[in-house]
C-alpha cells in the first residue's frame, strides 16, 4: 500500500462523508437563515423558534434522502471491499 493510495482513499471518505450530509447540512442552514430573517425583521429572540424548525425540516431531509444515502454508502463500501486483494496482495 502506497502512500498516495491511502491518501486516495481517506480523500474518497471525506467527499463520502460530505456528500451524504450535505442535504440536511443546507436544509438545516436555510431554514436557520429564513428564520433568522424573521426573527430579526419582527425582533422575537424566542430560542424555540430556531430549534423547532430546523430539527422537523432536518428529519424531513433525512427521511426523504436516506434511500439514496444508503446507496451510497453500500456503494463506497463495497468498492474498499473490493480493493482489500490489491492492497494485502493476495
Amino acid at each position: 500500500m502506497t502512500t498516495t493510495f491511502a491518501i486516495d482513499i481517506g480523500r474518497d471518505a471525506l467527499i463520502m462523508v460530505l456528500l451524504v450530509s450535505a442535504p440536511m447540512l443546507l436544509s438545516g442552514l436555510v431554514v436557520g437563515l429564513v428564520i433568522g430573517v424573521f426573527q430579526a425583521v419582527t425582533q422575537i429572540h424566542e430560542m424555540t423558534l430556531t430549534f423547532i424548525p430546523k430539527i422537523l425540516v432536518m428529519v424531513a431531509v433525512l427521511l426523504a434522502t436516506l434511500p439514496w444515502m444508503m446507496i451510497k454508502i453500500m456503494d463506497y463500501t463495497i468498492r474498499l471491499l473490493e480493493i482489500i486483494p490489491t492492497v494485502t496482495g493476495k
